[in-house]
């Protein structure tokens, strides 16, 4: 099913890492717990990811002063190890992640349905701190 007049947003980063460390860094609980999070003021105290067509995922993301938190997840489509990942959110609204290696570089772009509540450049703002966030994680570790 196509859906129509639906905004998709993109952020995408260069991680100093070969795609077989950033693909581990990206769908390994362990990993998600340390990176999933846009600001210093928030963390992910729980993941489960199981990375295959039709598997689900959940991560839990709270504020660390306890004030706010949310399960953000959904189920595969697609996965091509070290390529691609496609999911459906729990909200119906679908995410594209593309791994492109270049060597000790690895590119990763996002592009994913954005949603009614928030204004477009909050929403990216938001992802963007988290993709921002994965990376330096993976490159410190």
């Amino acid at each position: 099913m196509e859906t129509t007049g639906v905004t998709k947003i993109t952020v995408e980063t260069v991680v100093k890492a070969p795609v077989e460390k950033v693909w581990n860094f990206w769908s390994q609980p362990e990993h998600i717990k340390n990176w999933c999070a846009a600001s210093d003021d928030w963390h992910a105290p729980k993941a489960e990811n199981d990375l295959k067509v039709g598997g689900t995922f959940s991560t839990r993301m709270e504020a660390k002063d306890g004030s706010f938190g949310f399960d953000f997840g959904g189920v595969y489509d697609q996965v091509k190890t070290n390529e691609l990942i496609e999911y459906t959110m729990g909200d119906g609204r679908k995410v594209v992640v593309n791994f492109t290696s270049n060597g000790n570089e690895t590119k990763v772009v996002e592009t994913f349905d954005a949603e009614n509540t928030h204004p477009i450049e909050m929403q990216r703002g938001g992802w963007q701190a988290i993709l921002d966030n994965f990376k330096k994680y993976t490159e410190a570790n």
